[in-house]
């Protein structure tokens, strides 16, 4: 019998009884504007779903005011319960083959530069959906060539044999997020475990050493500085090339509460620490979110691997 998907959390009573006081400094515009409005029609028209709208992202209206979308497949049901998360689990339904030439379609007619492309994670299929990551991907150099396509994965449970059906099909960036340190992998992201993290992000570099390797992290959940550095240590010794840091910012009263709100200085001592460390970018701010200037990124960065691995134009 199957599962009504859900956004109640594993630890429904967690409860933000005294809830911190947020920053001016975080400020988020609803979306608004003929552009948001056309991208919000074409989505509704292919049933397609994005992970701005499902996981409430505080910079939709800036990056669908510009044209810009993270397309979310496998579904709209995740299989985690991740305390942070506001995209709906439980048992989802079966995979539908015919997604990605949706979603292939809706970036042709988007006319994108670059496409960005995440999913839920897909726990029932040993390969967690990652075939639907690479036909779309192939579709979208079909359609649209010249569009970079960048793909956030799940951890797959460090399947080795899942991202390499990725990698085949060779995405300019390769994206996982780490999201936390790992002392509060249990509390944050129940059934993560980092090691499967470590082995995705390794994993990408030794398939493809050419791929640019991406991750992300939040803050605010109650880690350290200090532990947010050696995260970043880590990331770097596992090939990453680009990091994203952002502050958590809680869905609802469900989700896990707000430990601190980090200051401008921090983000920036972060940032400089990132390209201390060796990054090639490093996105660090309150309102930043993985696909943030995602375009700006591919686009600096494909012109240093050019130039490393001796690629034409």
């Amino acid at each position: 019998m199957a599962v009504t998907p859900t956004r109640e959390r594993v630890n429904p009573d967690i409860v933000n009884t005294s809830p911190l006081r947020r920053p001016d400094l975080i400020k988020v515009r609803a979306p608004t504007g003929e552009t948001y409005e056309r991208l919000q029609t074409l989505m509704r028209s292919k049933a397609l779903h994005t992970v701005c709208e499902e996981a409430m992202c505080p910079n939709m209206g800036e990056c669908w005011g510009s044209g810009t979308a993270t397309f979310l497949m496998l579904g709209d049901v995740c299989t985690r319960t991740c305390g942070f998360c506001d995209i709906k689990h439980g048992r989802p339904e079966a995979l539908d083959w015919l997604e990605p030439e949706r979603v292939a379609q809706a970036v042709k007619s988007m006319n994108l530069k670059h496409a960005v492309i995440t999913s839920v994670n897909r726990d029932e299929r040993k390969d967690g959906g990652a075939p639907i990551f690479a036909m779309v991907i192939r579709r979208i150099r079909e359609l649209l060539p010249g569009c970079s396509v960048e793909v956030l994965i799940p951890d797959f449970k460090g399947s080795l044999e899942a991202l390499r059906i990725v990698m085949d099909a060779r995405p300019e960036i390769l994206n996982h997020n780490v999201e936390t340190v790992p002392r509060l992998f249990k509390q944050v992201q129940p059934q993560d475990h980092y090691e499967w993290s470590a082995a995705i992000l390794s994993g990408a570099k030794k398939l493809d050493p050419e791929v640019l390797a991406k991750s992300g992290i939040m803050v605010g959940l109650g880690e350290t500085l200090d532990e947010v550095k050696a995260v970043m240590r880590d990331q770097r010794n596992w090939g990453v090339d680009i990091l994203t840091v952002g502050q958590y910012l809680q869905p609802s009263k469900k989700h896990l509460p707000i430990a601190r709100y980090y200051t401008l200085d921090e983000f920036q001592e972060i940032r400089d620490y990132g390209r201390e460390i060796g990054f090639q970018w490093v996105e660090s701010g309150p309102l930043v979110r993985s696909s943030y200037h995602a375009a700006e990124q591919v686009r600096a960065l494909s012109a240093v691997h050019r130039e490393l691995y001796g690629e034409n134009e």
